[in-house]
Order: C-alpha cells, then sequence, then structure tokens
C-alpha cells in the first residue's frame, strides 16, 4: 500500500477524579458530550469526523479488496430467501426477501386457502432512513391487527403502531419511546408494553386500550430498582400474561389473567438476591425453571392457586445444563447442554413415561425450538446448523420421532461440505481448567504453524457462542484460514458455574482463557504467533482490549466491534443507561473498594501502556445506548498517543447506528468485508 496519512489526534485536557483515596487521571474525558445522548459538541463531532476520514483514507487502497469479499459474501446469500411458513390459528405466517432488498417484507395466508397477505412491509417502511429496524411485532388473537415498533436511528428506543389488516390502515395511536415486547389481551381491546425511562431502562410495564389517548395508559407495574429491568411476554397457552422483572442475578415473575389484564399482578414468588427463575403454565400448574438449588438450574411446578409452593419435577444434574421450558398441551420441551452441546428433550406430562431426547447427527453443532406458535402444537419446528452444515429447518413429529427436513440455507453461489472439516478441541488453561474450542479449517489445512487463524469469543454475561455456520466466513476458510470460537469463561458453554468462574472477582479467567488458548493453538502448530487474527465485539470488545495489553506479541490484527473498553468509568457512573444493572455482573466500584480495585486493574482503556500493540480495527456507533460511542473513541485517543509501534490503528464510528452497526442486510455485510480486508492486509493473505 501506499503510504498512510498522518492520523488524528486527539487533544489531552486535564481532567482527575478520586475515588476510594485513589486519583484518576483521564485527559479524554471531554469526549463525552454532556448532553448526551445528543451529542452535538463540535470538538467531539469534529474528531470523529477526522477519525472516520482517517480510516476512509487507510481503506481506501483495500477497496478493491473489499469489493471482492462483498461480493463473494453477497454471492452466498440468497437474496430472495423466505422462511418455512408457521401455522398460527387460521393463518400461515412467513416472511421473505426480495433480490436486491435490504429488509425482509412479512406474509400471511389463510389456513384454509386463499391470496398471500403482505401485513407489514419493512423496506417501505426503511426508505430514506439511514437506519432502520424492526423490533417487537405482534399480531391480535382474532387475526385482525398487527402491532409493531420500529427504531430508526440505532438508539433503540422504539416507536408502536398498529395496523388494521383487513383495511391496510394505521390507528391513530402512535407510542414513542418504547423499549419492550407487545402482549395482546385474550380479547384484543388493547395490550401490554413497557416504556424506557429517561436512563433507557424499562421500569414498568403498561396497558394501552385501543381508541384512547396513551397519556390515560394504565401503569400495571413499576420496578424501584433502578437496576431491574421489566419485562412483559405470554404463556404457551396465551391464558396468562407475565410481568417479569430482575437484573442479572435475581427475577421476580407476576401473572396476569389474559381476558383480565388490569387485574391486580399475581405474585409467583418473591425476589430473592441469586435466584433467578421463569414461568410457563399448562392446565392451572406452574411450570417453574429455577436455579435456587443447583447452578445447572431445575424444574418445579406450583399450582396457580399458591404459586409459591414448589415441587420438584425435574431434579438438577451436575452434567445437564437446563436453559429452558415450553409447555405444550399434551407434552413439555426441556432445552439444555451436555458437555457443552445443546439438547431437547420431549417429556410427558405423566412422571412415570421417560423423557425423548433428540438425537442429532454430528459431535459439534448448535440446535434449538424454532418458532412454535401453537399450545396445541404435535409437530415441533426446530433450528439445527454446525461449522460445516449450513442452517437446516425440521419438523419434529413428537408422536413418532421421525424428523423432516424443510428447508436447508441455500448457497447460490455453490458449497461443498466436503471440503472443510471441524472439531471440538479441549485446551488446558493457566489454573488448570479444560476449555472447549470450536475450530472448521479446509481439509488440506498443514498444520506446520504456517497458516493464518481467526480466533472468535465473547465470554459474559452467561451468553455461549455456538458453533454454528457462517457464508462470511468461508472467504477466510478459502483463503487457508482456520477459524476457531473459544468457549471461555464468562459464558455458559458448559453451565451456569462457567459464567460464574468467568465474572465479578473470577472476570480475568476470562481473558486468561482466550490468551491461553492461542497459545495453545501455536504450540500445536494451528498456526503462529503474528499469524493470529482475533475478534470480539460488545463484552467482547472488553475481551480484545485485555488481550492486547496482556499478549500484545500473539495477534497478527485485532477487530474490537464497540468495545466495552471504559469499565472502570462506565460502572462509576450511575447516570448511564445499563450501569446500576451491571454491578451485578462486573461489581460496583462506587461502593466497593474490592470491586474497584479488581476493575481498575484490568480495565482495558485504564491499562493502555507504552508498548508495541498490533494492528487493530476499532468501531463503535454514535447513538449506542449500551456501549458509548465515546468508549472505543477514548480507547482509540489512548492508544495513539501511547502506544510505540508503528502499526495501523483505525476507529470507525457510525454517526448514524446504535450498537449493531449498519441495519440492512447487505450493508451490515460490507461492513463485514471491510473487517475481513483489514485483516487479510495485515497478516499479508492474498486476497
Amino acid at each position: 500500500m501506499t503510504t498512510l496519512p498522518q492520523p488524528p489526534v486527539a487533544e489531552r485536557r486535564q481532567h482527575a477524579f478520586t475515588v476510594h483515596d485513589t486519583t484518576i487521571q483521564d485527559p479524554y474525558a471531554w469526549l463525552k458530550d454532556p448532553k448526551y445522548p445528543e451529542v452535538t459538541d463540535p470538538d467531539i463531532l469534529g474528531y470523529l469526523e477526522a477519525e472516520n476520514a482517517y480510516f476512509e483514507a487507510v481503506m481506501k487502497p483495500l477497496a478493491p479488496l473489499t469489493d471482492r469479499l462483498y461480493e463473494e459474501m453477497k454471492g452466498r446469500i440468497k437474496e430472495d430467501d423466505a422462511s418455512v411458513p408457521q401455522k398460527d390459528g387460521d393463518w400461515l405466517y412467513w416472511t421473505a426477501f426480495e433480490t436486491g432488498g435490504q429488509y425482509r417484507k412479512w406474509w400471511r395466508k389463510p389456513v384454509a386457502g386463499g391470496e398471500d397477505q403482505l401485513i407489514l412491509d419493512e423496506p417501505a417502511l426503511a426508505e430514506g432512513k439511514e437506519y432502520f429496524r424492526l423490533g417487537a411485532l405482534s399480531v391480535s388473537n382474532n387475526g385482525q391487527l398487527l402491532a409493531y415498533a420500529i427504531d430508526d436511528n440505532g438508539s433503540e428506543r422504539f416507536t408502536v403502531r398498529v395496523k388494521n389488516l383487513a383495511t391496510g390502515e394505521h390507528l391513530p395511536e402512535v407510542i414513542p419511546g418504547m423499549l419492550s415486547e407487545i402482549v395482546w389481551a385474550a380479547d384484543d381491546s388493547g395490550f401490554l408494553y413497557g416504556l424506557a425511562n429517561e436512563q433507557w431502562r424499562t421500569d414498568n410495564a403498561r396497558f394501552h386500550r385501543l381508541g384512547t389517548p396513551i397519556e390515560d395508559d394504565v401503569e400495571i407495574f413499576r420496578e424501584a430498582d433502578p437496576g431491574y429491568r421489566v419485562g412483559v411476554s405470554e404463556t404457551s397457552s396465551r391464558q396468562w400474561i407475565i410481568l417479569a422483572t430482575g437484573d442479572h442475578v435475581t427475577s421476580e415473575v407476576y401473572l396476569l389473567p389474559a381476558d383480565n389484564p388490569l387485574a391486580t399482578p399475581l405474585l409467583v414468588a418473591p425476589r430473592q438476591p441469586g435466584r433467578e427463575y421463569d414461568v410457563d403454565e399448562h392446565d392451572g400448574t406452574l411450570f417453574i425453571h429455577t436455579n435456587d438449588t443447583h447452578t445447572n438450574w431445575r424444574l418445579v411446578t406450583a399450582p396457580v392457586s399458591a404459586p409459591s409452593e414448589w415441587t420438584e419435577r425435574i431434579a438438577p444434574s451436575d452434567h445437564f445444563y437446563m436453559t429452558g421450558v415450553e409447555t405444550y398441551r399434551d407434552f413439555f420441551v426441556v432445552e439444555g447442554r451436555e458437555d457443552g452441546l445443546d439438547q431437547i428433550e420431549i417429556h410427558s406430562y405423566d412422571p412415570a413415561v421417560p423423557p425423548k431426547r433428540i438425537a442429532f447427527p454430528e459431535a459439534s453443532y448448535a440446535a434449538g425450538l424454532g418458532d412454535n406458535p401453537e399450545y396445541e402444537q404435535t409437530v415441533l419446528r426446530l433450528g439445527y446448523e454446525s461449522m460445516v452444515t449450513p442452517g437446516t429447518v425440521y419438523d419434529y413429529d413428537v408422536a413418532t420421532g421421525a424428523m423432516t427436513v424443510l428447508k436447508v440455507q441455500e448457497i447460490p453461489s455453490g458449497y461443498d461440505a466436503g471440503k472443510y472439516a471441524t472439531e471440538r478441541l479441549k485446551i488446558t488453561a493457566r489454573d488448570g481448567t479444560m476449555v472447549p474450542v470450536s475450530i472448521v479449517y479446509p481439509k488440506d489445512f498443514p498444520k506446520d504453524g504456517s497458516r493464518p487463524l481467526y480466533l472468535y469469543a465473547y465470554g459474559a454475561y452467561g451468553y455461549a457462542i455456538p458453533p454454528g455456520f457462517s457464508t462470511g466466513r468461508l472467504s477466510l476458510l478459502d483463503r487457508g484460514f482456520a477459524y476457531a470460537i473459544a468457549h471461555i469463561r464468562g459464558g455458559d458453554d458448559l453451565g451456569q458455574q462457567w459464567y460464574l468462574d468467568g465474572k465479578l472477582e473470577k472476570r480475568t479467567n476470562t481473558f486468561n482463557d482466550f490468551v491461553d488458548v492461542a497459545r495453545a493453538l501455536i504450540a500445536d502448530k494451528w498456526t503462529s504467533a503474528g499469524k493470529l487474527a482475533i475478534a470480539g465485539r460488545s463484552a467482547g470488545g472488553e475481551l480484545m482490549g485485555a488481550v492486547v495489553n496482556q499478549a500484545p506479541e500473539l495477534w497478527g490484527a485485532v477487530v474490537a466491534d464497540v468495545p466495552f473498553v471504559d469499565v472502570l468509568n462506565t460502572m462509576l457512573d450511575d447516570s448511564l443507561p445499563l450501569t446500576p444493572g451491571e454491578w451485578p455482573e462486573w461489581g460496583n466500584p462506587i461502593e466497593d473498594k474490592a470491586a474497584f480495585d479488581l476493575i481498575r486493574s484490568y480495565s482495558p482503556y485504564d491499562n493502555v501502556t507504552a508498548q508495541d500493540y498490533p494492528p487493530l480495527f476499532i468501531s463503535g456507533g454514535l447513538n449506542d445506548p449500551r456501549v458509548t460511542y465515546w468508549e472505543p473513541a477514548k480507547w482509540a485517543a489512548k492508544l495513539r498517543a501511547t502506544k510505540t509501534d508503528a502499526n495501523v490503528l483505525v476507529l470507525k464510528t457510525n454517526m448514524g447506528a446504535g450498537h449493531g452497526g449498519k441495519s440492512g442486510r447487505f450493508d451490515s455485510l460490507r461492513e463485514a468485508a471491510e473487517e475481513h480486508a483489514f485483516v487479510l492486509w495485515q497478516l499479508d493473505v492474498e486476497g
């Protein structure tokens, strides 16, 4: 490439504060606009725009490679793709893209036969908008009305509209600032929803009666704890509306009769710190999935008339991690993981009948229930994929056990699974813990350290990264890469204890696991230091920030999308949207000096030092309410001023998007192509 232009240099401005007798110097604190979520400060906007201009200048010579990657990725997407229709009441529902379309259309037709009916046209709603995202969508029980919510700037404050599906006309009500699901009352007179408060926290559940002013909406529930979030949903039978409140470690559930949503909510069991539970219902009995006695959860039941009197139905297991329970008229389904692999079990309501576990063909895969909207289901819709098997939709006949393939993800440009191999490795971390790694690679891949490897992980909030399929990944595999997912502690890949072993005072296990996985992959000749590209987003971006501080010499390229890197400052600011609800995850450094010291010891921004860093691709979103724009901006500024190498660092801030980046399917694909182009360039891989 030609000589790079000079990167922008952010001004250092004196700013210091003292907490727990420790003074923190933060010369880039000015990048946080005091008017946030409005960002109007011309100095801040000027710096972000200068970084974007530098990003464009650096990436311009890579435009032919980016275009080539984009066309490859686009060629693997069936442009006029459609979902498999699913019956719900008198209608079959599905979604479909049109060729060239960025967004999907929502369709239905009568089960008894008749014309296709377009019920929601996302392309029309998105027209002329830089960003568009559909949130909640709910058809009324009688099939006549559609309530839906849209976000057109990435701030995740949605606006609700209601459409008459018979006439196509919208009802007059418009509800701004919503952040929840939408649940209809049994008689379709109105629906429940929740509003985001000024701190972007849903602390309420409200009932809107159609035809009345939104100012008259009835608040059904309000949560006083600023760290809790309120959600609305319904039981599988649709007899009950669920009001759930909680944070990352504690939950509390109330029930409302769907035919009387203004009734006094029925408390299932009062909140107990550290106890989580969720609820479904069958024939007057509550099925309660809880971690009250074991980190792998158990199933208890209780009569609706005495909801806190729990009787154990399925005892907890040291080996099977129960992740969810859904009830249907004639059976219930338990989902979970065993040795990190998804399992689906069908249970009879008769405890004497043994459960049936659905068998899957590969040694490493991802599987789960699909869309099964009817309580009377006799056939279950399932989804299945692996690192070499494209997404597959099945119908599973509960009575016979027969599996019918309904759809296999189509790859128009062609795909031969026989060209690739996948394995599940076990790697020993520095404390002796065995960390699983899912890896896929070309079958002719030589394990001699000569090839590049792309390593991805997340490792937070008990969120497991499944070993699934990716068409974009093929652009790396076909250029000789191996691609690995490190199932590090902090996720719940191996159960809830795996999650607990990567949070709070054990948080550094997450970072150490990742570095130890990388070192082992190098030792086993999967790749070499400097040929290893790594990536993570959000809390996975925090991971990227920690591991570039800890072991910068290992990485040949780093992609950190919307990275949560200013951990200490964010956890000290209880006015930010997420902070109070995040203290159970990271600790509360305001009140707890030990938490302050721990977070300060690993917070990526606070631990940038004068050393060589690898090439870095950093992204952020101006409207992102989850990881605020100034976190990646401050980190990039501090890295530029501190690091001792000449490696390239780019910061791209989406000025009209939020946490997920650009919203259209092709726009987001182009962002992926940019990141892959950066990695290929830095690893000197032929494009």
